[in-house]
């Protein structure tokens, strides 16, 4: 089955970041609650994709009644979620690499550049770090596994007491 929005041709079982703006705006303006519904749910899986992204512009100059305070809550609601979930990403990334660096939280904080403070608020997700000290988080902690990594070969390549004494003599047992 195709549905006609004005000038438009869609079916209805394509995924909505498929559909044109003009069926978007149609769907908005004369749709049930059903569609409604789908609509947020799209905004809920992707509160920056295409289809938020396309009510957000509809919504930057119309206001349907009704429907317009519902879809702007939805996007303001989507939005704080996923931003609360990303905060939470990185504080935990920042837990799990000061935790494999080994080093304790100040020597962590003074080899990247930061306080030991400054360096909790990101532990904690109370402030997001810039990218630019993520990258500098992430270097370091590779910078020190491939170090132990490199101590850890040399230690193994090394020989042994056994092998620089040389061949044994004697008789065999």
């Amino acid at each position: 089955m195709t549905v006609t929005f004005r000038n438009v041709d869609v079916r209805p079982d394509e995924p909505l970041e498929t559909w044109p703006y003009e069926a978007i705006v149609t769907m908005i303006e004369r749709g049930t609650i059903t569609d409604w519904a789908r609509l947020t749910r799209e905004i809920r899986r992707r509160p920056w994709g295409a289809v938020a992204r396309q009510v957000e512009h509809y919504l930057g100059y119309e206001q349907p009644w009704g429907v317009g305070p519902l879809l702007q809550r939805a996007l303001a609601g989507a939005r704080a979620e996923r931003a609360a979930d990303e905060r939470c990403a990185v504080a935990a990334e920042v837990r799990e690499l000061v935790a494999r660096s080994g080093l304790s939280t100040r020597a962590f904080a003074d080899a990247i550049g930061t306080s030991r403070p400054r360096l909790s608020t990101y532990r904690s997700g109370r402030v997001t770090p810039s990218a630019a000290m993520m990258l500098r988080m992430r270097a370091l902690v590779d910078d020190l596994e491939h170090s132990a990594s490199l101590s850890r070969n040399l230690a193994d390549a090394t020989p042994s007491s056994d092998t620089r004494s040389g061949p044994r003599t004697g008789a065999p047992s």
